[in-house]
């Protein structure tokens, strides 16, 4: 998963937006967007937060000096966890040209110490948007963990890991006003998702994409 190899293989399935979402972390975003701008293909600087609840967020964000900002935030609130490569394997740190630049010390999956409400202030602060991840899911969903939206989070949009589950979730957590999209989570190359979900934002660009999921209203 170097920078080059997540472009090109999102070039070979033609795919028009893409984000980078590690946990806790926004250090390899602004490689894989610089390789991208050569390759008409646009991608959200973003990151997938564990907050104290133990809830997985999507954080995505308009400029990717913003994103950095709130990067060094979540980092500083994470515990003194190291991480241990034997197990979990390095977290290194790349530049455009897949060049080693460092690793990360901190046990990156662990929890913040920002609950979901102050993730969501800080996430509006600089200018991004906050999507409940993988709501579809036993562990590590907002429903799963908490077991409901709260109704004080300005939440337009939610992402399901399923696409067969969208149905019977939507249902039975009544979500009818929320905007669905499905991303492919990949840790591997090998399952990064087919040119086979859409969006319609009103342009393909950064701005238009997150308009679009923040809002319940269809803008195309």
């Amino acid at each position: 998963m170097t920078p080059n190899n997540i472009v090109n293989m999102c070039c070979l399935k033609e795919l028009d937006v893409i984000s980078v979402t590690d946990h806790n972390s926004m250090l390899n975003c602004k490689a894989v967007i610089e390789l991208a701008k050569a390759n008409n293909l646009i991608v959200i600087p973003g990151m997938e937060v564990t907050t104290k609840e133990e809830v997985h967020v999507l954080c995505y964000f308009r400029d990717v000096y913003k994103g950095l900002e709130f990067s060094e935030l979540i980092y500083d609130s994470l515990p003194k966890v190291y991480n241990n490569e034997k197990v979990f394997g390095p977290q290194i740190i790349m530049d455009k040209d897949d060049n080693y630049l460092g690793k990360v010390e901190k046990l990156l999956i662990s929890s913040t110490s920002y609950t979901i409400n102050e993730v969501y202030r800080l996430v509006k602060e600089k200018g991004g948007i906050m999507i409940p991840a993988h709501i579809d899911r036993s562990s590590f969903s907002i429903l799963s963990s908490l077991g409901f939206i709260p109704i004080d989070l300005d939440i337009k949009s939610v992402e399901i890991s399923n696409q067969e589950l969208i149905k019977s979730i939507c249902s039975k957590f009544k979500l009818k006003d929320y905007k669905i999209m499905r991303n492919s989570d990949a840790h591997y190359l090998k399952d990064i998702n087919e040119r086979d979900f859409f969006i319609y934002p009103k342009e393909k660009t950064i701005n238009s994409v997150i308009d679009y999921l923040s809002t319940s209203e269809d803008i195309q």
